[in-house]
């Protein structure tokens, strides 16, 4: 059984206090799916990449992701009714690089893709991608989690998933 005096003595040499750095540092060693996630904004199509994805529940069939309040995306997503979800191929490095990169012409060529149903910008090649309707938009700290029902989506696109690793693009090992 686990005393006070234990984690005491376990918090003073493995633990550190809670901060942001500590926060970002443990889930560096997580590794995630990379999604791109793309809305109809004001003056054109927006995007970026996420690897907060999560499915939520089966029935009815919800997705949620995390989006920080001052992100480019933002403004739009917070007022948009329909977005796109893209998983991405470990073949899309450099889409991901992309959709992250602050200031990029994100939907700019060598980028492929083209108006979906909803008006919801829709990514070509991509491993999988779903037209959602957000249902929610909760309040978490400096960010806003997401959550969106799927409405139509494509599961058939070729390849591997791409995965997020210790702040680096990686792919699935055999």
């Amino acid at each position: 059984m686990t005393t006070p005096s234990d984690l005491s003595s376990a918090a003073s040499t493995a633990f550190e206090p809670a901060s942001p750095g500590l926060l970002r540092s443990v889930f560096r060693r997580h590794a995630a799916g990379v999604a791109v996630i793309t809305a109809r904004g004001d003056h054109g199509p927006v995007g970026f990449t996420a690897t907060s994805l999560t499915s939520v529940s089966a029935e009815p069939p919800l997705l949620s992701f995390g989006i920080g309040t001052g992100a480019s995306s933002w403004p739009a997503l917070s007022r948009t009714g329909h977005l796109g979800v893209h998983l991405l191929g470990e073949h899309q490095e450099e889409l991901a690089a992309t959709f992250a990169r602050s200031g990029a012409d994100r939907f700019a060529a060598p980028t492929s893709w083209r108006d979906g149903p909803e008006g919801v910008p829709l990514l070509d090649g991509v491993l999988a991608r779903l037209v959602c309707r957000v249902v929610a938009r909760v309040p978490a700290g400096d960010h806003r989690i997401v959550i969106a029902e799927l409405v139509l989506g494509d599961h058939t696109g070729p390849g591997r998933p791409l995965l997020y690793h210790q702040g680096r693009f990686n792919a699935l090992r055999d």
